[in-house]
């Protein structure tokens, strides 16, 4: 059920209720099909085209970890969300993040979902430092090995993540991999198992694969986090 910008406040709710529903079933059913558990995934909604009062729906109807991929856009979100009474949602940067953002990306969001170099990592230390702020982070993994994805190669990880450990304002807490657009399921599949290897590897509980196409074969091959957001408004 699309959502549209001439809804009312009541309208607005009840179709964000029922797509969230319907991916949250939909994200049950993968994980029982793996023989797990629907509380072993998380939801991610990825807000960064939906305005303020779909943040505030998605809320009020439970989900705590909300996706922004530009830091001007997302900061009023933040802003807005952060000055309401209750607990704060948990802000992922799920985008590419520039090295000369490091500073607001800090200062603003949770975790970083797609920590892609060690240079950035090298300026997010030093940022959280000036803030007196730790932020907790995936790293992004080029499984698929496409040469315009951003991320470390699954060959080198083991030799990144031990120039990581020295940097003690970012908490590495898993991976994340993005599978190739339009890829076949058998593609999909090979990748997102690849992660989870990589994972098993490595010591690394939390696993960032699937979105809005692929989230539910992601699930099965073992994600513990999915990242939606037009499964939800359109």
């Amino acid at each position: 059920m699309p959502v549209s910008s001439h809804d009312t406040p009541n309208a607005l709710h009840a179709r964000i209720r029922d797509n969230l529903e319907y991916a949250r079933a939909r994200m049950a059913a993968a994980a029982a099909r793996a023989g797990r558990g629907a509380d072993g995934v998380r939801l991610v909604a990825v807000t960064k085209a939906a305005g303020l009062a779909v943040v505030e729906a998605l809320v009020a109807l439970g989900v705590t970890d909300l996706g922004e991929n530009r830091v001007e856009a997302a900061a009023g979100k933040i802003a807005a969300m952060g000055a309401r009474p209750g607990p704060a949602p948990c802000w992922h940067m799920v985008g590419h993040v520039q090295r000369r953002k490091a500073g607001a990306v800090a200062a603003r969001f949770d975790v970083v979902d797609a920590l892609d170099r060690l240079k950035l990592a090298e300026s997010l230390q030093r940022r959280c430092e000036e803030q007196d702020r730790t932020i907790r982070a995936l790293l992004e993994v080029n499984v698929s090995g496409e040469s315009a994805k951003y991320g470390f190669a699954p060959e080198t990880l083991a030799r990144e993540m031990r120039a990581l450990a020295s940097f003690d304002r970012i908490t590495v807490e898993g991976l994340l991999t993005m599978a190739p657009k339009g890829a076949d399921v058998d593609t999909l599949r090979r990748i997102f198992r690849g992660l989870r290897e990589l994972g098993a590897e490595h010591g690394l509980r939390e696993l960032s694969m699937g979105m809005s196409d692929d989230f539910e074969i992601a699930i099965e091959e073992g994600a513990t986090q999915v990242r939606i957001g037009r499964a939800l408004f359109a």
